[in-house]
């Protein structure tokens, strides 16, 4: 006869949490970080259409926010040894519903292939009110 505790193998492991910072000011004053890796998944945090000059980009037109905001969002993937292959889900938060295909045309145009599950809603405002959209991502690394 063997008893529970023969049938738990007891083992711990160590997973590295790296931590991948852009510079934005808010960082230090909120405390998070662009992205985070642990192991083989990466976080991507909500990113806005801001420049690294702190500039607001592409005005009032949510096509050019989301396009932007996927271009950092891939940039950010690299820095972590992702893809945007490697993208599991993305999370768009929208100041007006109404102007979805805006969002979506953008978003299909970088995972059109991919098809992460996705999800779109409308909130009643972001940080800064000129900005249209934030979008978080989620990435699984495939193992090697």
């Amino acid at each position: 006869m063997f008893s529970l505790y023969d049938c738990h193998i007891k083992r711990q492991t160590t997973m590295q949490r790296t931590n991948y910072a852009s510079g934005a000011k808010w960082e230090d004053i909120v405390g998070y970080s662009r992205a985070v890796r642990i192991g083989n998944l990466v976080e991507v945090t909500g990113t806005v259409a801001v420049n690294e000059q702190n500039e607001a980009v592409g005005g009032d037109d949510a096509y050019l926010q989301t396009k932007f905001i996927l271009q950092k969002i891939e940039k950010t993937l690299e820095k972590a040894g992702a893809r945007l292959s490697d993208v599991i889900r993305t999370r768009l938060f929208v100041t007006d519903i109404s102007r979805w295909d805006e969002y979506g045309k953008a978003h299909g145009e970088f995972f059109r292939e991919i098809r992460p599950c996705t999800t779109m809603v409308e909130v009643s405002r972001l940080i800064d009110p000129v900005f249209l959209v934030e979008i978080e991502a989620t990435a699984i690394i495939p193992e090697p």
